[in-house]
Order: C-alpha cells, then sequence, then structure tokens
C-alpha cells in the first residue's frame, strides 16, 4: 500500500514512519513536508521514505502530489501543536489546522481518490472538564481553553463534515498526553528532560524551570500511540472518533519526581511564572473503552521506561550538539 503522512518530519511522524518500515509489509511510504523542516528525526529511515514538499495551506501543491502518489492511507499527523505559542499565534493556529486539514480534504475531494484518513485531533478539544465528566469520553462537550485547542475543533469538525458530506472516509482521533524520545522541548516533560540533561553535562545550572506541576495527566508513550494509529487504520470506520491515551494516572510534579530519579544529580525545581499558561487544563483522564473494545489495543510501555528513555535522548542530543559547536569553533 501507499501510505502518507503529514508532519513526518515531527515527533509522532517519524516514530509511525518507524513503526511501518518495522512491519516489513512492504509498505510506500510517502511524507509531506516543508521545505524548511528538519529532517533529524528521519535520521534513520531517511533513505527508505519518499519526501514530498508542500505545505498544507497550498492547495495546488496538495493536488499534484495526490495526483501521482494516490495515497491507500493517509495519517494527518501536521500541526502547530504547541499550546502556549497558539496564545501568542492564534491565527497562524487556526489557519494552519484548520484551513490546512480543509485543503488536505479538499485536495481529496478533488483528485477523487478514497483513501483512509487518520486526522489526529486532541484532547484539548474538552479543555478544562468537572469530575463528574471523568474519565473523559468521546460525547463529552467541548469547552476549549485555548487558541490551539479551538483550532482542534475546527480540524476535528471538518474531518466529519467531509465523511457526512462528501464520503471521504476520515477517522478522528482524540489522542491524550503522549511523550517519549523526540518529543519538542516546549512540551512539559521533554523540557524538563532536556533541562536535567543540560544541568548534568555542566552546560546549565542544576535547576529545573517548570510551570504547573499540579496538573493531573495520563501519560502514553509515542510509541504506543503509533500502534495505536496503525490498527485505527486498519480495523476502525469512517466517521468514527475515538478517544487515544495511557492508562497511567498521574500529576506533572509527579511525573518530574520519577524522570529526576534516573539523575544523580540534584536539582532545584524553580517555578517559572512565564510557562504559567493564560488558561489551563488541569484535569485529563481518558475513557478509552471505546477503541479497546473495537480493536483490543491496550497502551503497554510503562512510564518509566518513557522517562528514561528521553531522558537519555536529550543526553545524547545535547551530547551531539557540544560536538557540533566544538567542531564549528575549531
Amino acid at each position: 500500500m501507499k501510505l502518507l503522512i503529514t508532519g513526518i518530519t515531527g515527533f509522532v511522524g517519524s516514530h509511525l514512519a518507524e513503526y511501518i518500515l518495522n512491519l516489513n509489509e512492504g509498505h510506500e511510504i510517502y511524507g509531506l513536508c516543508r521545505w524548511r523542516s528538519p529532517r533529524d528525526n528521519l535520521e534513520k529511515i531517511y533513505n527508505k521514505v519518499t519526501l514530498l514538499d508542500a505545505d498544507l495551506c497550498d492547495l495546488s501543491a496538495l493536488i499534484r502530489h495526490f495526483k501521482v502518489i494516490k495515497p491507500d492511507i493517509i495519517f494527518h499527523l501536521a500541526a502547530q501543536s504547541y499550546v502556549l505559542t497558539s496564545f501568542n499565534s492564534p491565527i497562524q493556529t487556526l489557519w494552519s489546522n484548520v484551513i490546512g486539514t480543509t485543503n488536505l480534504l479538499e485536495a481529496v475531494r478533488i483528485v477523487e481518490i478514497s483513501p483512509v484518513i487518520h486526522v489526529c485531533s486532541s484532547s484539548e478539544v474538552y479543555g478544562q472538564v468537572t469530575e463528574a465528566d471523568v474519565p473523559i469520553k468521546e460525547t463529552c462537550p467541548f469547552r476549549p481553553a485555548s487558541p490551539y485547542a479551538v483550532s482542534k475543533v475546527g480540524e476535528d469538525m471538518v474531518a466529519l463534515q467531509y465523511w457526512l458530506s462528501c464520503g471521504i472516509k476520515t477517522i478522528r482521533t482524540r489522542m491524550f498526553t503522549h511523550t517519549g524520545p523526540r518529543r519538542g522541548d516546549v512540551f512539559a516533560m521533554s523540557f524538563f528532560a532536556k533541562q536535567a540533561a543540560a544541568g548534568e553535562l555542566g552546560l546549565t545550572e542544576p535547576v529545573i524551570r517548570v510551570g504547573n506541576l499540579k496538573s493531573v495527566r495520563t501519560f502514553c508513550d509515542v510509541r504506543d500511540a503509533v500502534g495505536a494509529y496503525w490498527i485505527l487504520v486498519n480495523k476502525c470506520k469512517p466517521g468514527e472518533v475515538y478517544n487515544i491515551g495511557g492508562s497511567r494516572t498521574t500529576t506533572i510534579g509527579e511525573a518530574l519526581e520519577i524522570l529526576l530519579s534516573f539523575s544523580k544529580t540534584k536539582f532545584e525545581i524553580r517555578v517559572d511564572p512565564q510557562l504559567l499558561r493564560p488558561s489551563d487544563v488541569t484535569l485529563q483522564i481518558p475513557c478509552i473503552d471505546k477503541f479497546e473494545k473495537e480493536t483490543g489495543w491496550q497502551p503497554t510501555i510503562p512510564l518509566e521506561r518513557t522517562l528514561r528513555d528521553m531522558l537519555s535522548f536529550w543526553r545524547e542530543e545535547l551530547k551531539r550538539c557540544e560536538w557540533k559547536a566544538l567542531t564549528v569553533v575549531k
């Protein structure tokens, strides 16, 4: 089969490409990416995938590529995904996520192909829920608490609309907190891991800058998440929506304690007001019964392994960056 991954150079996209390649089923993998997108996450598989130069906001480019490759499955993962950034760049966030998704689906309609399309929405659409809403089901009302969340509501509903109006085979997911190696450092646990690695290496003082540590989350490893996405497009029905997430519930602060237990360095925890959101979502516990019953999927990677692997990733990444800097100076 021909598979297209938007956002293939990103955190989840690169892990998904690796997962599919490791199946050894002979699938052709194409990745949509912008010319300026870093390729570092594809280092191990760069010669095994075909990258297509296009921006989701350029409908003509999407049409041109779809006419040539005619994908059987599309994983739509590309997005402006940083919640804090969305407060500073709301228009760009809405444009990328809502108009970009609309362009993707419109290109499918115009070219008259019929792929299964996974549209990656977000648990952020539910916003700040009450305790009565927990665990959060797919029927929970939307209460978006950031421009990012608003954009994901729009993306979610656009995908549903193209199924209802055009018969385009979209399947939506609302993934709850997921993390792992290669996660961008604008996300809490990866940011903490990067700071810890930098402190260990003596690149910074042994301080971990934090925002709100009391938020409650269930963590899912990205490698479990991409396995769920593969099962999704092979077993689930178009037009449906599914919550996906981990089973381990903890606060951000408790997860930070686990992360720092893998380091011999003693760190000071310091609250940084700049890391506090104007409005925050502090309770996110999913009900994933619907997805589990239809697919049999369950998360398998423990949080301890996820956090240990993240810390190891940042140790190696910072060492590599330091070596590159020394090479340039020489």
